[in-house]
């Protein structure tokens, strides 16, 4: 009986449990964050009160077979719970909220380790992937500017794969180039300058961060201050930028993207000069071909009526306004890049390769750089507790004919100053087809032909560079590790450059090979790491990092040069007259070890010590060593305040010491070397510098408080630090009088002083399912001073410009801000009124300080905006408080070009009851007081405007291939919306280190950028 009564049980729940699969559906969707529309993956999406259920994929969609009657649950951590009754439904999709009080953003900091941000004790912002790479820039780190507080960004005028100029808080280290050190998946790379215009030319041959792609790098992550900073010892003192690069993810499907972006970029002329007056000297305009030629860049001339006037070739032109002018000269620049990427995840491992073309034609004719690039990342679980991670990154680079800045000679820029009747296309093709000769085309052959240089010239540089990372870690337990981390960086480059046959001022117009060689440049480091996280009690959690860091870097390059080509276009030094040899080698090796003790107390109090113990090779074995301590705190005071809109509410404080050693090896002893060979005997020759025997590491120390706060669930944040930071002992170059067998000495006596308010505001505005507004503004306030400079605290001369070449320059001098401009003011009489010589000529002055080359006052504005499928975003950044010497002033008004000049063309200048012709005056005016040289530097930009368009997952539902589409319309440096400094950019600059920050003169126009990206993904 009980047999029969267990059988018809159980064929009684058959039939039940049939009878409730027969009432099941399955329903689709796609779950999505409803901040910004983006998919999220791995979602836990199962039926209420069951164990049934799955999670969406990389797209954020789902499947899942549920019960008529059934309530769904979506579950993410870090976001708000929804649950959504089915209801005949079949297709749910679902947005979900950002809960704060759950979400503890991870980023990541020092030596690689992620941390939650909220407990950190000092400043940190990070920039996510889609930022940097929707407007491109060539260097991926002028996509920095106006985005972060504290930090500046200055591009240089040089054309694609010039150099990024970035300081943050204010004045660097004297003794150093002011660029942060970069560090890529936890490993320093090299960002050596490979050279840089100065005031007598030169080109600029990029950095290393330039040689990037933004298409591979995840976020970049900035550590403004010194304890942010301070594990990294050397070369931190002036920042750290964490570059992490995109990965596979672990169990995630195939993936394979496509992206293309291209960039059309046109010169813009800020030049307003007077149009009235033309061609020529004394106010008569030129009567043979011989004036005109010595003329073209002297607008002296008579008013212009439309009359016909001789030109430099003895052919008769118009004397009226051009219709060209110096930007007719450039061509539309174009960047396209190509980049495919694929990735896979496995149950232990990921990898992904991505493939990278870039090809960026300058606005220089003939002009710019090819770029492909490899890179590759590997991850695996070798077993339970050791995992093992790679990363290759291979660049192969050409750069063609780099343009010359600053000076004259070979410079593109020259048609800048051209009289106002000249078409600068008379002077093409620059050079006589018959015999090579260049086309001089004004009183000075030093000035070339922009026509020749970019038809004739050669100044290349070809790079092959490979990053390379190899990471092992060992999980002791889930809460002990220890870690072995090996990376390089090797940089071979070649470079060749001429003074082309035909040369002006070459001799016999032969030209001269001016290099012909290779270089090698590498950085090794090697690391072990041992970290741990033990609970000391039942509330106080200890986080401890123990380190030790072998870094060696080489340089090494050789070259032949030689003067005067035998043969015409044989660019070969074996068709020299004569030949020359160059060699030099450089070699430096830094021993480290250090540590990181961090106690957190109840999840709302965290105390963070750390230290590092560095042995210089570079500096003298009684002072090569020291140990650099820094301490922070974090207290997250909102956990004892009941305030509704309250989310969140930090206070932090830091103090940190970093060190460093001389920019430059060997220059604590005596290194003579070899000369050329005299009557037959060989020759030697000594250092004109005097080393210093007891140089020791210099030290940067900061004090930094800070608050963050969050309101009404994350919509609203603020982030304020205050900082004060002071180096000692800078490490600095000395003037010595030529009378004590030396020209100058290695000093250790440097000090500078930089004090700040940063502020950032960031919001949510509107948050809709359909519609949001996100909004961030940043906000910074440096004042920094010199203390001290050499034994006597002189001021210290850093650069200058060719056109006021020794009568201005900017310099460190104690007691002002720095760098300082200084230059020449009026002489004024008893009664303060300005003294003339008999002629009317202005006098010069006293030599004076006119402001600092960096801004007091930065920071940018950016809004995005998101209906639907399409997204608008704009960026607004603005620079208050730095001068700039300008060669640009300078030149316009020696010239006759500037508007100012205007007055006084007919009946000359009179100045206390003196007149003189206004040729004279203004030419005396800039030559003796170059004061009037010195222009604001205050700019309002609109620095970046993109559009795009993010078409539905449903169109691409039933393709086999394409699984989704993204296309943007884009535009960087769109328009400055204010200055005050007339014919120039503010930000325009030939020199990409410290020393010619904030001077300007005679580079590449600025430009702005239009441009698209497309974006594929292929399932």
């Amino acid at each position: 009986m009980k047999k029969k009564l267990h059988a018809l049980l159980l064929f009684a729940l058959v039939l039940f449990s049939h009878a409730l699969w027969a009432q099941t559906k399955t329903i689709t969707g796609t779950v999505t964050d409803v901040s910004d529309g983006s998919a999220i993956p791995g979602v836990n999406v199962f039926v209420k009160g069951t164990s049934s259920g799955t999670s969406t994929d990389l797209d954020g969609k789902y499947s899942l077979s549920v019960p008529e009657d059934a309530i769904v649950v979506y579950s993410f951590i870090g976001y708000t719970t929804q649950e959504v009754s089915v209801a005949g439904k079949s297709t749910i999709n679902v947005a979900l909220v950002q809960d704060s009080e759950e979400l503890g953003e991870v980023v990541v900091t020092a030596l690689g380790i992620s941390k939650e941000k909220e407990k950190l004790g000092y400043s940190v912002t990070e920039v996510g992937s889609e930022t940097l790479n929707k407007a491109r820039e060539t260097n991926v780190a002028n996509s920095l500017a106006g985005r972060v507080a504290g930090l500046v960004v200055k591009g240089t005028n040089s054309g694609p794969g010039g150099t990024a100029k970035i300081t943050l808080r204010g004045l660097p280290s004297i003794s150093g180039t002011g660029s942060p050190l970069y560090v890529i998946n936890g490993i320093p790379m090299d960002n050596s300058q490979r050279g840089a215009a100065t005031q007598w030319g030169g080109g600029d041959n990029g950095d290393g961060i330039g040689n990037l792609s933004p298409d591979d790098i995840e976020t970049m992550t900035v550590l403004k201050g010194q304890s942010a900073s301070a594990l990294y010892g050397s070369r931190a003192s002036n920042g750290v930028i964490l570059i992490t690069t995109k990965k596979g993810k672990k169990g995630s499907d195939w993936s394979l993207n496509y992206t293309m972006n291209f960039m059309a970029e046109q010169a813009v002329d800020f030049t307003d000069f007077q149009n009235e007056y033309g061609q020529g000297t004394g106010g008569i305009k030129p009567t043979t071909a011989d004036d005109a030629k010595t003329t073209g860049r002297l607008a002296w001339g008579a008013r212009m009526d439309g009359s016909q006037v001789i030109g430099f070739n003895g052919d008769q032109y118009t004397y009226s306004p051009a219709s060209e002018n110096y930007i007719d000269f450039y061509e539309t620049g174009t960047n396209l890049t190509n980049t495919v990427s694929v990735s896979k995840g496995f149950a232990e491992g990921s990898f992904r390769l991505s493939l990278s073309n870039l090809n960026a034609n300058s606005i220089v004719p003939k002009s710019g750089i090819k770029r492909n690039t490899i890179n590759l990342n590997v991850e695996q679980n070798l077993t339970d507790k050791l995992n093992v991670s790679a990363m290759i990154n291979y660049i192969d680079q050409q750069s063609d004919n780099i343009p010359f800045l600053s000076d004259g000679p070979k410079n593109p820029n020259n048609f800048l100053l051209l009289a106002p009747n000249i078409n600068p296309s008379i002077y093409a093709p620059g050079y006589n087809p018959d015999t090579g000769a260049e086309t001089v085309f004004s009183d000075d052959i030093y000035v070339t032909n922009p026509y020749f240089i970019v038809n004739q010239g050669e100044n290349d540089l070809g790079r092959r560079r490979t990053i390379s990372a190899l990471s092992a870690k060992y999980n002791f337990t889930n809460k002990i590790y220890a870690m072995l981390r090996l990376g390089n960086d090797v940089s071979n480059d070649k470079f060749f450059s001429v003074d082309p046959y035909g040369l002006a001022y070459s001799a016999d117009l032969k030209g001269n090979l001016n290099s012909r060689g290779q270089s090698e440049r590498s950085e090794l480091n090697l690391e072990a790491i041992f970290g741990a996280t033990v609970d000391l009690t039942e509330d106080i959690e200890l986080d401890a990092v123990l380190g030790a860091n072998k870094r060696n870097n080489k340089f090494e390059t050789v070259g032949v040069g030689g003067s005067r080509f035998v043969l015409p276009y044989l660019y070969s030094p074996f068709n020299v007259e004569t030949f020359s040899r160059s060699y030099d080698y450089n070699e430096r090796e830094v021993n480290s070890a250090y540590y990181s003790l961090g106690f957190a107390y109840k999840d709302f109090l965290t105390l963070t010590t750390t230290g590092r113990y560095d042995v210089y090779s570079t500096l003298p074995l009684d002072n090569n060593n020291i140990f650099s301590p820094s301490v922070s705190m974090a207290f997250i005071f909102s956990q004892f305040l009941n305030v509704s809109a309250l989310d969140f509410g930090k206070l932090r404080a830091s103090y940190a010491v970093t060190s460093g050693e001389p920019f430059d090896a060997y220059q604590s002893k005596f290194y003579y070397t070899s000369a050329n060979s005299y009557n037959g005997v060989p020759a030697g020759s000594s250092p004109t510098a005097l080393p210093n025997l007891s140089l020791k590491p210099f030290t940067t120390d900061e004090v930094e408080f800070g608050l963050d706060l969050s309101f009404f669930k994350g919509r609203l944040s603020f982030d304020v630090a205050y900082f004060n930071k002071t180096t000692h002992d800078e490490i600095m170059n000395a003037n010595l009088s030529v009378t004590s067998g030396f020209t100058s000495a290695v000093v250790a006596t440097g000090s500078t002083s930089n004090k700040g308010l940063e502020l950032l505001v960031s919001g949510s505005p509107i948050v809709t399912p359909t519609f949001s507004w996100t909004s961030s503004f940043n906000f910074t306030n440096v004042k920094n001073e010199v203390l001290s400079t050499d034994d006597n605290n002189n001021p210290v001369n850093l650069g200058q410009n060719r056109a006021t070449l020794g009568n201005a320059v900017t310099a460190y001098v104690v007691g002002e801000s720095g760098p300082q401009i200084r230059a020449y003011d009026y002489a004024y009489d008893g009664n303060g009124d300005i003294m003339v010589d008999a002629s009317g000529l202005p006098v010069r002055g006293e030599l004076k300080s006119y402001g600092s080359v960096l801004p007091t006052v930065y920071g940018g504005w950016n809004n995005e905006f998101r209906f639907k499928q399409v997204n608008f975003a704009f960026l607004i950044d603005y620079n208050f408080g730095n001068k700039v010497l300008s060669a640009t002033e300078f030149y316009s008004h020696f010239r006759g070009l500037h508007k100012n000049t205007l007055v006084g063309r007919e009946d000359g200048v009179t100045t206390n009851g003196v007149t003189a012709d206004a040729q004279s005056y203004y030419q005396a005016l800039v030559q003796n007081v170059t004061s009037t040289s010195v222009v604001d530097g205050d700019f309002i930009k609109l620095r970046q405007v993109t559009l795009g368009y993010t078409f539905p997952d449903k169109w691409f539902a039933n393709t086999p291939v394409l699984g989704g589409m993204n296309v943007s319309l884009v535009g960087r440096n769109l328009a400055i919306l204010m200055r005050k400094a007339d014919n120039i950019d503010p930000e325009a600059s030939f020199g990409s280190n410290i020393n010619y920050t904030g001077i300007e003169g005679t580079s590449l126009p600025s430009t702005r950028s239009f441009g698209f990206n497309l974006n594929f993904k292929l399932d």
